[in-house]
């Protein structure tokens, strides 16, 4: 081989190489709120670690760290008692109608979903595994174990068997599992949440106007204004209140809980109990 065919297919190589790595930095940065901490596990027999990530680590989430750990307390009291309807605060898919298709899909979702998680029945097993508690010193009707890692590959593709989050139950020896959920960005349209789990027998939600308040007044604040039951749902009327305004947090969300009996509670908002 010449030296100049030598040259012009190490400069080709080399261009491939920049170009791929260049992809790859772009598709990450493409992903809201990406981030993706290291899997930190417990052993068997030691009481697990509760981990606690702030508000700005959860899919698909935007926020300033000082504001999202001002106000992740009030935000998560308020979502745990939300009546999960469309609001200001909360966009919902469309139904649409119902076919066989629809039902054989949605059939394997919740099969693939309970053979991938039944391991986490033992939730030390899901710690284990990577998954963190998300503010275990909140009182909530349901806590969320989430696998940033697994949130990052829901971006990309879909394995029903691989959700971002456990949902679990509080009880007095530890957590019950009762169900799972996925998430997408909030740039995704309704066809690909359908494509995922159909719209016809879920409802994907989105976390919407968050108005914060001025930070002077973050342990203080009227939440009768702010946060995600707040009055306050415009750039606008945040502004005029010195406020910060999000026009989206986190990502698109569904729940599924795969032990139910019915599709209706299986694919439900909340577990019914």
């Amino acid at each position: 081989m010449s030296a100049r065919s030598t040259l012009l297919h190490f400069v080709t190589r080399a261009s491939i190489g920049i170009a791929a790595l260049f992809l790859v930095g772009v598709l990450i940065a493409a992903i809201p709120g990406h981030r993706v901490p290291p899997a930190q596990g417990t052993s068997a027999g030691a009481a697990p670690e509760p981990q606690s990530p702030d508000a700005s680590s959860m899919p698909g989430m935007i926020m300033d760290p000082a504001d999202a750990k001002s106000g992740e307390h009030a935000a998560m009291n308020e979502m745990a008692h939300m009546q999960h309807q469309a609001s200001p605060h909360m966009r919902m898919t469309a139904q649409r109608p119902q076919s066989p298709t629809d039902q054989q899909r949605a059939h394997e979702i919740v099969a693939q979903l309970r053979s991938g998680i039944e391991k986490y029945r033992d939730y030390h097993v899901a710690l284990d595994d990577g998954f963190q508690i998300f503010h275990p010193e909140i009182q909530q009707p349901e806590y969320h174990f989430t696998n940033y890692t697994n949130g990052f590959l829901e971006a990309f593709t879909f394995d029903p068997a691989r959700p971002t989050s456990l949902l679990y139950k509080k009880t007095s020896t530890g957590y019950e599992l009762v169900g799972a959920m996925y998430t997408m960005p909030k740039r995704a349209s309704e066809e690909q949440l359908n494509e995922r789990v159909p719209l016809s027998v879920a409802s994907w939600h989105l976390h919407t106007n968050l108005c914060m308040p001025p930070r002077e007044q973050r342990r203080h604040a009227d939440y009768t204004k702010f946060g995600l039951k707040g009055s306050i749902a415009t750039q606008d009327a945040c502004d005029a209140a010195g406020g910060r305004f999000f026009p989206v947090i986190f990502g698109w969300m569904v729940h599924v809980y795969p032990y139910e009996d019915t599709s209706a509670k299986i694919f439900a908002m909340h577990h019914h109990d």
